[in-house]
Formats: structure tokens, C-alpha cells, sequence
């Protein structure tokens, strides 16, 4: 017997490069197809992450990320930078191009 699928989740993200990103939008099943519908029609890129969109999921409209997701949020945010080639003003690919570390490791030398 297959295991039934868990409803697709969308969750949207809104940052301003100055404060932390908000959750703008978040639906279910159909609600979260909308959501993608929506995004795809304006060219907004998207990342598929099952456990981060299930921790995203439990805030609140308008609630900012918190602190202990903001590596795996920014990585979102860095992709749909290099993806679109849009930037926050003052800013540009080498600034979210670097790897990053925990401080014990030296990142790996560019080819």
C-alpha cells in the first residue's frame, strides 16, 4: 500500500534586504498550487525545501523569520538573487557568491 502524499505547502517570503524577511503568504493543497500559479506568472523563483517550508509554515502572516532559520532563509533569498540577477540597491552577485563556513573549515579554493 503507498503512503498517502502529504498536501503541497507553498510559503512566500518578503525581504527588504534591511530587516529580517516576513512571511507574505503560506496555503495548503490547493491554496499553495494558487500561491505557485501566482509566483510562476510574475517570474518569482522557486526552491523546493519540504522541512523548511514545514518550520515557515507554523508563523503567522506578517510574522518575521526567526533567527535560528536565517542561514537556510538566506540561502533561499541568495538563490532567487543569482537566478533573477536582481540585487538589493548597492549590492551584487560576489556579495552572495561566497560559501560559507562555521569558522573551522577554509572554503574551497575557486577554479
Amino acid at each position: 500500500m503507498s503512503k498517502p502524499q502529504k498536501p503541497r505547502t507553498a510559503i512566500a517570503l518578503y525581504y527588504d534586504g534591511d530587516n529580517a524577511p516576513r512571511i507574505t503568504a503560506k496555503g495548503f493543497g490547493p491554496l499553495a498550487d494558487e500561491i505557485v500559479a501566482l509566483a510562476e506568472a510574475h517570474d518569482v523563483p522557486l526552491q523546493q525545501d519540504p522541512q523548511l517550508s514545514a518550520l515557515l509554515a507554523q508563523l503567522d502572516l506578517g510574522e518575521a523569520v526567526p533567527e535560528t532559520l536565517y542561514v537556510a532563509v538566506a540561502e533561499v533569498i541568495a538563490f532567487a538573487y543569482m537566478v533573477t540577477g536582481r540585487f538589493p540597491k548597492g549590492k551584487q552577485a560576489a556579495d552572495y557568491a561566497k560559501p560559507l563556513t562555521d569558522g573551522n573549515h577554509q572554503p574551497p579554493e575557486p577554479c
